[in-house]
């Protein structure tokens, strides 16, 4: 009975240790990719993204496939600089089989605090961003306000 126990204990500390790892890995990916942005590095920062990549912008009109975000982009890229976005804290969570990965992250921007969303897949044994979306933050009391600039 104690070597069940053992075996059961040692492979469930091999599974958290093996996502623990995971985790570090990806959230490295991401401070990487938004880092790319930062150096004006387009190659990195289109070639950590998944080919059905989507990026959903701030505007409501900002729905951007791999594509139609790289021809935007690109003229931001090619004068040296697109934009900042450093994480302040970042939640990454994996699905059990460990192919698919979800994270949340607060951003800090010359505009204030904003947040980040997205999702992440195993493609063969790389990692490639599928989808992100990011958002401005409102604070609860200044929500009339904003609500009213937009109506």
């Amino acid at each position: 009975m104690k070597q069940v126990i053992f075996i059961l204990l040692f492979f469930s500390f091999s599974k958290i240790s093996g996502q623990e790892n995971i985790i570090k890995e990806l959230d490295q990916l991401i401070s990487t990719w938004h880092n790319s942005a930062a150096v004006a590095d387009m190659d990195s920062y289109f070639n950590a993204m998944a080919d059905s990549f989507v990026f959903i912008g701030t505007d409501s009109s900002e729905y951007w496939t791999k594509t139609t975000f790289y021809n935007w982009s690109k003229p931001y890229f090619d004068k040296g600089k697109a934009w900042t976005l450093k994480a302040n804290s970042r939640h990454i969570y994996l699905s059990g089989n460990n192919k698919f990965a979800w994270w949340d992250e607060l951003l800090y921007t010359s505009s204030g605090t904003w947040i980040g969303t997205g999702i992440l897949e195993k493609q063969g044994k790389e990692w490639k961003i599928r989808h992100y979306t990011l958002s401005m933050t409102i604070p609860n009391h200044k929500m009339k306000e904003v609500y009213n600039l937009i109506k």
